[in-house]
């Protein structure tokens, strides 16, 4: 009775911290685009199976427990030497891998299309990320302008980040627009998010690197297109220049406020896609390689094959 009181009493508490968690603004529960809410969905399936495992266990915890008490009078369906039960066996063997294809196969599917643009019929705005110690830069290709700490995105239109870093890895993440990326130096990783709306949302660093880790968070502003051209027109208009000497200077380790420049260095935007090109050699590379095993195999079959007409022409 002891073990049963405990287990209710978990129960409970377990429901009370549910319902504590209801006040608790969790982004990632409140999807702000489609990605996020493809993201989400995961999530709750995730639980769902994970509170049906929870759910049986305590279940067949609590009809063992009563079941096989020591005041019970009736022990005759009790046998202490009988051993095995094929049906038992198989049951606990085939629901692990049955609930392993359940989660195994939409994840899979969710991680390939979250890997495109959410909105094939909209052309996605491109911005360049970099992360450095500790802050993260932002520069806008199409428009000509970067900013720090600060990124501003047009809503209901795609998100194309094209991700690196200057020196320790991280991981840029936007909780309410989706799930987060590394970003690693000399390398490039790409990363597709929404807005649905015009809102401000709270983009952070997923990876610690570090002493001022916690001043890696930057705010997020998702305007409609209008809004978003004049605020670009405002730092063309009223922020200074980037140049190469102030860019080393950012990217070197320190913490700095919110800042705009009207225009940065063209050499990073030929860094990023030098990154981008290596990546694509490598890939291609890695791909000519795979090749060329499969052709060392199938010429190696070929050669057994006719090795074996041989030996039988000599018999």
């Amino acid at each position: 009775m002891k073990h049963m009181k405990t287990s209710i009493k978990l129960i409970v508490l377990s429901v009370i911290f549910l319902l504590l968690l209801t006040g608790c603004d969790v982004p990632v529960l409140q999807p702000q685009g489609p990605v996020a809410e493809q993201q989400y969905h995961l999530i709750l399936w995730s639980i769902f199976l994970m509170l049906f495992v929870i759910v049986v266990v305590f279940v067949l915890f609590g009809v063992i427990v009563f079941k096989y008490r020591a005041s019970r009078k009736n022990t005759d369906d009790y046998d202490p030497e009988k051993e095995g039960s094929r049906k038992l066996e198989f049951t606990w063997t085939i629901i692990p891998i049955i609930i392993v294809i359940m989660l195994a196969i939409p994840m899979t599917i969710t991680t390939y299309d979250l890997e495109k643009n959410p909105s094939p019929e909209k052309k996605p705005y491109v911005v360049n990320v970099t992360s450095a110690q500790w802050k993260w830069l932002f520069s806008y290709p199409e428009d000509g302008i970067e900013s720090v700490n600060v990124l501003h995105v047009p809503a209901d239109r795609p998100v194309k980040f094209v991700m690196t870093s200057e020196g320790a890895m991280n991981s840029f993440w936007i909780p309410a627009l989706g799930g987060q990326k590394y970003t690693m130096n000399n390398m490039t990783t790409k990363l597709y998010l929404e807005a649905d709306k015009p809102g401000t949302y709270l983009g952070k660093a997923a990876n610690f690197n570090g002493k001022y880790f916690a001043h890696m968070n930057f705010n997020v502003i998702a305007q409609d297109q209008k809004d978003f051209n004049n605020w670009v027109k405002k730092v063309k208009s009223t922020s200074p220049k980037l140049t190469m000497d102030q860019y080393n200077q950012l990217i070197k380790p320190s913490v700095v406020k919110v800042k705009t420049y009207s225009s940065y260095p063209k050499e990073l935007d030929e860094k990023m896609k030098k990154n981008m090109d290596m990546m694509n050699m490598g890939n291609s590379k890695s791909k000519e390689k795979d090749q060329d095993k499969d052709k060392d195999m199938d010429m190696s079959k070929d050669m057994d094959m006719s090795g074996m007409k041989g030996d039988k022409s000599h018999e």
